[in-house]
């Protein structure tokens, strides 16, 4: 009964006013709205083409006639797509009403040569989430009535196109419910995306248009998911730089996650990105496009249900809503620097609102783990990584802040459980796509160590890390790695932990150490507590295993320095550990005065500068306070200063 609906138009001599007429099982009705269309539709000539055709009627002449259809959906959309009479044997014109989004689009497809006569009229269709213009041997458009914004997200198909060739020439009508009339045969169908042809045109699409125009008309299909987002991942993995206009991976990740949460409200379209792009400037051959806006509907009821409800719903918010009330990152990105810089200097603020960020954190790891099928390959989550923890929980806060400002009438609950979904899908989808890469790179859980060990096959291992090259999967999955971080850097988003530590182990198995460490200053790699770690550790003192080591431990922030310091039993990090020592000691150094005579006897060395220098540290630990402010500090004094002093003497001077 939802359906039973009459929509006509009502012709002014300035205007044609679109109306419509609801009704109900208990035989009332109401009228629900007027809408005025900017076309001239007097003495057009229209036929009842909702009531099918004879076979006495000339099929030939349909093209002689206007076209007007009126198709709804679910989420609140009313769209009037509308044909004029032919006037070219070149091009054709017809216009869209997104009266849900107060615009309209015109378009104007080239036909080709002018021989290429047309003989029947524009077909459109109603595709739940899209609307199909089908020209017989002409062209096919499917038009993204929920996001029609953009152009690049509505697939434009030309004569040539074996789609165009493969739909049914005869003359068809849709009807409600994706429901389609076949006129010669009486014979109804319903029309839906064939998600394997979406996949197979996907592959072979070449411009980028296309490919993103695709791949929204296959994420827009919600039957099996994880078949399709595996589908799409194993494309991209194939695909990483064939596009030039947009990121693949940016775009795969806010569009899936995006229709991962879009059911849930019918409002996250206004709320949510569901794009990576933000501008297309890139024309599209042989279409023509002009938007203008449109005059709203004008509701003649005050009490909404069901359809009507989400229609005035997107009339308002085209009304009164803010220029840009999409989520952004920007206000996580802002907070999460202060955080970290807080770090540094030692000063953070309350260990209560800290916590709840990182509870946060665990919530949104916790529904990801447990969405886990399969045993994991990558070595992910196998630390704790406060910095992206913090960035994870950082954006629940600030997400969920953002849908309860615009989402009024829903319970905090079932919002927050819609961003823990929400931020879970981003790291799950990251996850899949280093997978696909692991797996189809057939990758092992070694690639973790930098050294080689008793029992792994791999004989290009042999004589420890130096001395052999990383393999052509090593450098697939560090470069797919790369392309990760950038397409999550650019949009802020989170990684899951444990990826800056596997990115950097690969970093230095793949790349030489001047191309490692431009990475490490320019920010590509991160240098986690983790990583420097296992590279102390792994890494022999071989000449070249010292340069990378002593150049890493250079880079590292002062705290995690003086850690890794302690790992590496080695002259140059003693002495390290001995300047950070000799620094803390002496920033609130206030000169004695001193004996001018040394007793030589309680130093091993006769080196007067070495022994004056060495006494002042001594007299400086020897007091109470000096103790109590550098305990734990892993018994450094000034006996070890003196003897890491000796030895980088020895070294420089190559004694």
């Amino acid at each position: 009964m939802s359906e039973q609906r009459l929509y006509y138009v009502e012709l002014k001599k300035s205007r044609s006013i679109l109306k419509c007429i609801q009704f109900y099982a208990d035989e009332n009705f109401n009228l629900m709205f007027e809408a005025p269309l900017d076309i001239a539709l007097s003495d057009s000539g229209f036929n009842l083409v909702n009531f099918g055709c004879t076979d006495l009627q000339d099929q030939e002449k349909l093209s002689e006639h206007p076209t007007l259809c009126v198709f709804t959906n679910h989420t609140g959309s009313l769209c009037v797509c509308y044909s004029p009479k032919l006037d070219s044997w070149e091009q054709i014109t017809y216009s869209v009403f997104y009266f849900h989004k107060g615009h309209s689009k015109t378009f104007t497809a080239a036909l080709g040569s002018a021989d290429s006569r047309v003989t029947k009229g524009i077909t459109f269709l109603n595709l739940d989430y899209f609307v199909a213009v089908y020209l017989p041997g002409h062209f096919f458009h499917l038009l993204n009535i929920q996001h029609p914004d953009l152009v690049c997200h509505s697939l434009f198909l030309t004569g040539n196109n074996e789609v165009v060739d493969m739909l049914p020439h005869g003359p068809l009508q849709s009807l409600s419910g994706s429901l389609v009339l076949d006129w010669c045969s009486g014979r109804l169908y319903r029309a839906d995306l064939n998600r394997s042809y979406l996949l197979e045109f996907l592959w072979d699409a070449r411009l980028d248009w296309e490919k993103m125009a695709v791949l929204h008309c296959v994420l827009s299909c919600r039957q099996d998911t994880r078949f399709l987002e595996a589908k799409i991942i194993q494309w991209i993995s194939e695909n990483i730089s064939a596009c030039h206009s947009f990121d693949l991976i940016q775009e795969f990740i806010i569009a899936s996650s995006y229709w991962s949460i879009y059911p849930e409200t019918g409002n996250m379209d206004k709320l949510l990105p569901y794009s990576s792009v933000l501008t297309w400037n890139t024309e599209i051959p042989g279409i023509t496009l002009v938007t203008e806006e449109i005059a709203l509907p004008l509701m003649r009821v005050h009490s909404f249900k069901g359809y009507w409800e989400k229609l005035h719903s997107n009339l308002e918010y085209v009304k009164y809503s803010e220029p840009h009330s999409h989520y952004s990152n920007s206000v996580v990105r802002r907070e999460w620097h202060s955080l970290i810089s807080e770090e540094k200097t030692g000063k953070r603020r309350s260990m209560a609102y800290v916590r709840n960020i990182l509870d946060n954190a665990i919530k949104v790891i916790s529904k990801l783990e447990a969405r886990r099928l399969e045993p994991r390959l990558t070595p992910l989550f196998q630390e704790e990584d406060n910095h992206q923890r913090l960035l994870v929980g950082l954006m629940v806060s600030e997400l969920k802040d953002h849908l309860l400002r615009h989402l009024p009438g829903i319970e905090k609950k079932r919002i927050e459980q819609m961003v823990l979904d929400y931020i879970s899908k981003q790291l799950d989808l990251i996850c899949q796509i280093l997978e696909a890469s692991w797996r189809r790179h057939n990758l092992h859980p070694w690639i973790f160590h930098l050294v080689w060990a008793p029992g792994w096959r791999s004989p290009s291992y042999l004589g420890g890390f130096c001395n052999r090259r990383a393999s052509a999967a090593e450098f697939a999955v560090f470069h797919i790695m790369t392309r990760i971080l950038e397409a999550t850097h650019s949009l802020f988003l989170p990684l899951p932990p444990g990826f800056h530590t596997l990115h950097t182990v690969l970093g230095v198995r793949c790349l030489p150490l001047h191309n490692l460490l431009h990475y490490i200053d320019n920010g590509v790699l991160l240098l986690t507590e983790t990583a420097v770690t296992r590279l102390m550790k792994d890494l022999d003192n071989t000449e070249k295993s010292e340069k990378l080591k002593f150049s890493i431990i250079v880079r590292l922030p002062p705290l995690i320095g003086q850690k890794i310091c302690r790992l590496w039993d080695h002259p140059m990090s003693s002495n390290i550990i001995s300047r950070n020592h000799v620094k803390r000691l002496l920033q609130d150094y206030k000169k004695q005065p001193r004996s001018s005579v040394i007793d030589k006897s309680s130093y091993s060395v006769e080196f007067l500068p070495l022994n004056y220098f060495t006494g002042i540290l001594t007299d400086i630990e020897s007091s109470s306070q000096a103790l109590n402010a550098f305990e734990g500090h892993d018994n450094v004094d000034a006996k070890f200063v003196e003897e890491a002093a000796l030895k980088h003497t020895t070294v420089l001077l190559g004694l």
